[in-house]
Formats: structure tokens, sequence, C-alpha cells
């Protein structure tokens, strides 16, 4: 495990903690168990012996799964993914060359998904998680979701504003979006005293998976005026690509409770 890298502790499964190395560790953990014991499914089982024997070696489920194939005899349904580990360097060279075709979606710059290679659904079936490029200088619309998310910075620094308040950030710090607040996304510009740097960021919501699996979710963009998009390399003009809200998925939300 290094700094940036995603994770998944698949349910069921065995695991344990080490840290081999003489300098201390710290990382965040992204829990479903606040749904899970309203279902009341939670289980906690000790192994017999201190450590598991391991019996694979290290980045063979990444070699198995993470390179667009599956071995010939796979088959596993379950509704999480084979991949373990996410490595970062791996992730972050992805946004590196996809920032090259200059497409920034105006909410959220670049944001991919980590997904489970078998079906291209999310890498856990409760909770939703994402890895995030906003370029130096990058202001992003103005938004709302039904979903709450977690962001933790890994690189850069910037600012948040949730609902008119301004929250600074940088590596390694955590802020939290509540559902159906407004936020807009600003990364560090160059100045005379600071070279600025792109932002990466890891968010995950909590539950944007069931949300968009039973049609509840829905975003809404509140865009900014002409004079105020910084969008990079576009000199102020419009992106050219727009967040956007599933119609159907809109109709759903109106049909169920009413409202516009």
């Amino acid at each position: 495990m290094e700094e940036g890298d995603f994770v998944v502790t698949p349910p069921g499964a065995w695991h344990d903690h080490g840290n081999p190395s003489d300098r201390p560790m710290i990382w965040l953990d992204g829990l479903d168990i606040p749904m899970v014991q309203f279902f009341d499914a939670s289980f906690f089982e000790r192994h017999p012996q201190e450590e598991q024997p391991l019996t694979r070696e290290p980045g063979d489920s990444l070699a198995r799964y993470g390179a667009n194939m599956l071995p010939v005899d796979f088959d596993d349904r379950r509704p999480v993914s084979p991949i373990f580990s996410y490595p970062y360097a791996r992730s972050r060279e992805a946004l590196e060359r996809m920032r090259r075709q200059d497409e920034w979606d105006p909410c959220h710059g670049l944001k991919l998904r980590y997904i489970d290679p078998k079906s291209g659904d999310f890498a856990m079936p409760t909770i939703a998680p994402f890895l995030q490029l906003l370029p130096k200088g990058f202001r992003t619309a103005r938004y709302r979701s039904t979903d709450a998310t977690v962001f933790t910075p890994v690189e850069g620094h910037g600012r948040s504003v949730i609902d008119g308040q301004a929250f600074e950030w940088g590596p390694r710090d955590i802020f939290v979006v509540p559902s159906w607040r407004t936020v807009r996304h600003e990364a560090d510009i160059a100045t005379r005293h600071n070279r600025g740097h792109d932002d990466v960021i890891h968010p995950w919501a909590d539950d944007d998976v069931l949300q968009r699996r039973h049609r509840f979710h829905r975003t809404r963009i509140h865009d900014l005026p002409d004079d105020e998009d910084r969008t990079p390399r576009n000199r102020g003009g419009r992106c050219r690509h727009r967040c956007q809200v599933d119609p159907v998925i809109d109709r759903a939300r109106v049909e169920q409770d009413g409202s516009g």
C-alpha cells in the first residue's frame, strides 16, 4: 500500500493489517457499517491464526483482472471487485493522459470511477469511489447532488465552497459535502509566491451506488456567469461538456415525490 492507493476489503473475506516498515502509517477507512447495521447483517469473526497465510504473491489480483482480461476459467459473480489494490501511480497516469484531450467537465474537471472489471459497476456494491483531477486555476460550476460525498485530497491545495461557506484544503485533509448542498471546488492558481499545483482528490459517495440502482439519484447544476468561468485553456469560454442529469432519473424523482 502506497500513498494515494485505493484498497478494497471484500465482504466475507479474511483481512488483517500490518506495517513492516520503521515508519508509522495512517490510512482512511471508508465504511458502510451504518447501512449494513440497518439491514441487521453485520458479522465479525476472528481468524484462528495471528496472521492469515498468504496464498498469492503481491500484485496477483491486478495482473489477473486489471489488464482488461479475465482468467479463462473465471466464474465469480459476487458484486465486488476481484482487484484488491488500485495503485495510485497507475490511476494518476490515466488522469494525466486524459488531460491531453483538453475536455473538462465543468462540475468535476476530470473524474474517473474505480470499477469492478468483471461487470463495469463500481468497485464496491455500497460505496462509489472516484479519483478526480482539477488543474491549477480550475474553478468548477456549482452543483448539488443527492449523494453525500467524502473528499480526501492527495495532491495540491484549494478550497470548496459548500452552501456559501469556504473550506480550505490540502493533502491528507478530509471534508464532506452533505446530500443536496451546493458545492463549488477551486484549485489554487499560480501567483508570484505560489507556482500552483494540479489538485488530485479521492471522492467517495456513501450511497451513490444504491441511489443510481434504484433510480433515486439526482444532480442539479448551477451555472456560473460567463465572466466568472475560469475553465483552463478555454480562455473564459464555456466547457465543451456539461454535467448531465439523467432525464429518466429526474422524471422518476418527480413521479415519486411530486417535486420539480
